[in-house]
């Protein structure tokens, strides 16, 4: 039972936080004083790999709490058990702090008065800089409402930020839970409005899924693609916090770039690159280059000249591409289909040949020239290239599935003059992506979360379905927040180009970081840009600061106002149109005010971001200075493509929204 006295109370947890603090550096100290020995060289290395895994995994850092809660279960002995970030146990083996992925922390999460789960207490802690400053304990057999609300909760979710993203363990509600368990072999899509913590869910998904199917997926690999670099360095201490180190992190660029990456092309024509017929205008090129036999075979061999006819030969070669085998395993294979006719000779004229006569044969100069000329090697990058340059070449295999228009649009108005030359676009690149795994097969990871969906094209979905085409995928996004040309119009559509139509769709509206006035606010854009969404709501009692200013000079008025803002505790994102980041800039710099603009390589470590509004997404600022909202509209390609690109502006912040504007507002937000 709770103390009577809460000073008693605290302090013995303080003494018990003292006591696991103690307990997990004599854990780490263990796992360094192991010794390997080996005669292997190969397992010594493995073995310090992972006691150097593990020792990274033991890391406390006295800024975060080792625990933040504790259930005291109703049974004849009371058991109580308090839930942190990782399993803590003493030198007797006894858990002193449990991780809140083990099935015994459920109830912390989703217990309740109607449905216990057998706990009687469940206790939440209130940390300062690591210090354990307070606690709420609330009675689950009690049939009162009168303490259901949690101070502490609210405190701990509204807290805040500066630096990274960090995890919200403490702070999962039920509805999210249920998806960050859900078992490995499910894929999840989660549809969430702003502020409904859908990436955060998608980590701590990938941080169980790690826990719960370690032996799993450590071989078989976690990834988690975001949409920018700045976006992976705001989320990239999330997992590491949790104790999982292996998972990789990568962006769709870094993820398909087997060329050199320019710019973006024209929007129309990256457009009709990220098609999903694209798929089949590539798949047509790739297998076209095999030739059928027009003469025999003849391999010399000692005395002999083994033939092999011109219809034997087809026969293979039909037989191997309608096998359903990428291009790549079919060319490997052919040779020795080829020096297997021969050995049925070899063996029907009187001889005995083994295994290793066949693999003499298959390597021999008549049979690998044969098997060339009929089955020649693709160029992933070599076949893009002629294919934008050679008009023939596109109308022949694209005939059919685009338009003469739809191939001039494809084609490269001045060539360059080789692909080593070529300036290659993400879509470029998206499409080398796809004839490469034509001809070898991309290896399959155990789990991807992919974050920011909404945003890929049809090609771009089908280059990240292919690396977890026998793993699971977590899909986060929002389709309100599409901003680009080529956003998917519906969850079904990109379930479907990721190979995963099986896949359980989950909508998260309920917003624990946009405050009320502002998430309110921005929900006017959403009959324009989602009508078909429900829209979010703010569960915070807290209603934010929202203020919406005409000024003469919105960029001299956001320098003043951020200089304001500045004495505030928490993180400042000064959100501009992306044509106004240079005078910016310049602005901040004649103030003396220290700024990052986002996408440097310190952008998520300062006090103050200049945020493009391209680049806006996925991240999020306890205070946002928002200027010219009708220039942010009027940089998209149209019109409910800059609306969607200022609805994830207006959603960035977690406690004031200042919005600065000299021009008119666009008139849905116009009272």
């Amino acid at each position: 039972m709770p103390s009577d006295d809460p000073d008693d109370t605290l302090q013995s947890e303080k003494d018990y936080l003292k006591t696991s603090r103690a307990a997990l550096a004599v854990m780490r100290d263990k796992t360094g004083a192991l010794e390997i020995h080996s005669a292997d060289r190969v397992n010594a290395e493995f073995l310090k790999a992972a006691i150097y895994r593990r020792m990274k995994e033991l890391e406390d850092d006295p800024e975060v709490p080792l625990f933040f809660g504790r259930l005291d279960y109703e049974t004849p002995t009371t058991e109580t058990f308090h839930i942190g970030r990782r399993h803590v146990n003493d030198q007797q083996g006894e858990p002193l702090v449990v991780d809140w992925r083990a099935e015994i922390s459920v109830p912390f999460y989703r217990a309740s008065k109607t449905e216990p789960m057998g706990v009687r207490n469940r206790r939440r802690f209130g940390f300062t800089h690591g210090e354990l400053t307070a606690y709420e304990d609330e009675d689950l057999t009690s049939a009162s409402a009168a303490d259901d609300h949690s101070d502490i909760l609210d405190a701990e979710i509204e807290r805040p930020r500066s630096g990274p993203m960090r995890d919200i363990v403490a702070t999962i509600q039920p509805e999210q839970d249920v998806i960050v368990r859900a078992g490995v072999e499910d894929t999840i899509c989660v549809q969430g409005a702003p502020g409904t913590g859908k990436t955060a869910v998608g980590l701590h998904r990938a941080a169980y899924l790690l826990y719960a199917y370690r032996d799993q997926l450590s071989r078989a690999g976690v990834l988690v693609v975001g949409p920018n670099a700045s976006f992976l360095r705001y989320i990239g201490d999330v997992l590491p916090a949790l104790g999982e180190i292996e998972a990789k992190q990568t962006t769709i660029e870094e993820m398909v770039a087997r060329v050199k990456l320019a710019g973006p092309g024209p929007a129309a024509v990256d457009v009709l690159k990220g098609d999903a017929r694209m798929a089949e205008v590539l798949h047509r090129a790739v297998w076209s280059g095999i030739q059928l036999p027009k003469e025999s075979l003849v391999v010399p061999r000692g005395s002999h000249r083994w033939r092999v006819p011109a219809y034997e030969a087809e026969e293979l070669v039909t037989e191997l591409r309608t096998r359903g085998i990428r291009y790549g395993a079919g060319r490997s294979m052919l040779p020795q289909r080829l020096a297997h006719a021969v050995l049925l000779r070899m063996e029907a004229a009187g001889d005995s040949p083994d295994d290793r006569v066949q693999d003499a044969v298959a390597r021999s100069r008549p049979v690998k020239q044969y098997a060339e000329s009929l089955w020649p090697a693709v160029d992933p990058v070599k076949l893009l290239f002629r294919l934008f340059t050679e008009a023939d070449l596109l109308a022949e295999h694209a005939d059919g599935i685009l338009t003469e228009d739809e191939q001039r649009l494809l084609l490269w108005d001045k060539a360059p003059r080789s692909a080593g030359a070529a300036k290659w676009s993400v879509a470029d690149a998206t499409l080398i992506d796809e004839l490469a795994d034509l001809v070898d097969r991309t290896p399959s990871l155990g789990h991807v979360v992919l974050d920011e969906a909404q945003d890929l094209s049809a090609m771009q979905l089908r280059a990240v379905g292919r690396r977890c085409s026998t793993g699971s995928m977590t899909v986060l996004g929002d389709i309100a927040q599409g901003t680009t040309p080529w956003a998917t119009p519906s969850w079904d559509e990109a379930l479907k180009h990721l190979g995963k139509t099986g896949a359980h769709t989950e909508e998260l509206t309920a917003g624990f970081r946009v405050p009320g006035q502002v998430i309110e606010y921005a929900a006017r854009l959403l009959p324009l840009i989602a009508p078909h969404l429900t829209p979010p709501t703010a569960v915070r009692r807290a209603r934010g600061e929202l203020t919406i200013t005409r000024v003469p000079d919105s960029l001299a008025a956001a320098v003043s106002t951020v200089a304001e803002v500045s004495a505030r505790p928490g993180s400042i994102g000064l959100i501009v149109p992306d044509a106004l980041v240079p005078a910016t800039r310049k602005a901040l710099q004649d103030k003396a005010i220290t700024f990052a603009v986002l996408g440097d390589e310190n952008d998520v470590e300062t006090h103050l971001d200049v945020v493009p509004a391209g680049l806006a997404k996925g991240l999020e600022f306890d205070h946002v200075v928002l200027v010219e909202p009708a220039g942010i509209v009027a940089g998209e390609a149209d019109e409910r493509t800059g609306l969607r690109r200022l609805y994830v502006c207006l959603t960035r912040a977690v406690t004031s929204l200042a919005i600065l504007h000299a021009e008119d507002l666009p008139e849905v937000l116009t009272d």
